[in-house]
């Protein structure tokens, strides 16, 4: 059977037509029910109360409820993994702090690839890590706790959750010369209570699991991890003003989605969340939990974390992450 030329053609624009029509439905169908987005940390902390709420103001600009879902385990690791195994249909995600990429050069064994078996939807947020002790604690100051420190070498605790706090406490150490213990738990909730109780002389978090306790009167922040102070806490100075050079870290976290999911759905996401972050009720929640928000686009995003990538591969040649 022959086909004339017209024909042909017309056949050949309806085929390459296809996948463009394919995306465009799946991006106006979804989403046709509740999205899952897991935070692989304790409830609590940082991500998981900023990723609430974030999910609350995306579901009300996307017509379906966003369900966090708790899945700690493994410096992150447990719920990522069952992130990067589900099937690209738009319904799950997780939402990632700079471990993400981090653990790539901390765990031989990591189950997956950070970069190649994800799509990267967009940056949320960046924030500081900060110093914090407890109200009943000795440490008024930094000088304090290095002055004792100095004293009491390797007798010291300092509390971690996740690779971001413990490279920043144990590149903080170093850095201060002295000799601290790092005690990792598992998820910022789990040593608020050591922290708070006095059984903790110190602990690294994030500015969203520090401002609470803050309010509350239940801690004191020592100092922050950025190169510059944060507009949250103007009275509290970096460490590196602080004496301490070389020891600034800037963290963040994301959201993501399995390899393979539809770029219609990826850049649709990508838009309701800079959408949201405009809202006046998210942005007065972000500055409760003193994060700034950084929606990004998804190409910036990707360069973002290739840039990360080569930087943590850097630290490991030069031992600075924590070991597996």
């Amino acid at each position: 059977m022959r086909m004339n030329r017209r024909a042909l053609l017309g056949a050949t624009a309806a085929g390459l037509a296809l996948p463009a029509l394919r995306s465009a439905r799946a991006q106006d169908e979804w989403p046709s029910k509740p999205v899952r987005i897991i935070v692989p940390y304790a409830p609590g902390g940082g991500t998981d109360v900023t990723t609430r709420a974030i999910g609350e103001v995306l579901g009300e600009k996307l017509g379906q409820g966003f369900v966090i879902d708790n899945r700690a385990g493994a410096n992150g690791v447990v719920g990522t993994e069952g992130v990067a195994r589900s099937a690209p249909d738009g319904y799950t995600y997780v939402a990632a702090t700079s471990t993400h990429v981090m653990n790539r050069h901390i765990l031989p064994s990591l189950p997956y690839h950070p970069l190649n078996d994800f799509t990267p939807i967009s940056l949320l947020a960046r924030y500081p890590l900060v110093l914090m002790t407890g109200k009943g604690s000795p440490y008024n100051t930094l000088a304090d706790l290095l002055k004792d420190a100095k004293a009491k070498k390797g007798q010291i605790a300092q509390g971690t959750s996740d690779a971001q706090s413990s490279f920043t406490a144990n590149n903080f150490a170093k850095q201060a010369g002295v000799e601290l213990v790092e005690v990792p738990y598992r998820g910022s909730g789990a040593y608020l209570a050591d922290l708070t109780g006095g059984h903790l002389p110190v602990a690294w978090g994030s500015t969203a699991t520090a401002m609470p306790l803050l309010a509350a009167g239940t801690v004191r922040v020592l100092g922050l991890s950025s190169p510059e102070r944060s507009r949250f806490l103007p009275d509290v100075p970096t460490l590196g003003e602080q004496g301490v050079p070389g020891a600034d870290f800037t963290g963040w976290f994301g959201l993501f989605a399995p390899a393979g999911l539809n770029p219609a759905i990826a850049d649709r996401l990508n838009t309701a969340i800079t959408e949201a972050f405009q809202t006046a009720v998210l942005k007065q929640r972000m500055d409760s939990l003193a994060v700034d928000p950084a929606p990004i686009t998804r190409p910036d995003f990707v360069a973002l974390l290739q840039r990360e990538d080569r930087r943590w591969a850097a630290a490991a040649r030069d031992n600075l992450l924590p070991r597996a």
